[in-house]
């Protein structure tokens, strides 16, 4: 199984981007699907999480700018980012938790770098 991620890049305060993750590989399902980041010499945290069901939790610092939604026929994740700030600067991170037929775990991509900055 992989996780691919696309779409970062850099951008002016204020800004938009839209981050796109892709799982490929030998998977019967999919739950929840989520994005993470981390930011230099700072933990890797939460963003937005989405169940397959479509039910949304996204970090108290996103809310209102960050919307996540999945298409469930291309296992793929995507986050919209609006309003961007200069401490939203972070390397992305997608995750996914996958169902191979019996054999469930959590899945990571190497990430896509996010830059604010005028």
């Amino acid at each position: 199984v992989q996780l691919v991620e696309s779409g970062g890049g850099l951008v002016q305060p204020g800004g938009s981007l839209r981050l796109s993750c892709a799982a490929s590989g030998t998977i019967f399902s999919i739950d929840t699907m989520g994005w993470y980041r981390q930011a230099p010499g700072k933990q890797r945290e939460l963003v937005a999480t989405i169940t397959s069901g479509g039910r949304t939790n996204y970090a108290d610092s996103v809310k209102g700018r960050f919307t996540i939604s999945r298409d469930g026929t291309k296992n793929t994740v995507y986050l919209q980012i609006d309003s961007l700030k200069p401490e939203d600067t972070a390397v992305y991170y997608c995750n996914a938790h996958i169902n191979r037929w019996g054999l469930e775990a959590d899945y990571w991509g190497k990430g896509t770098l996010v830059t604010v900055s005028s």
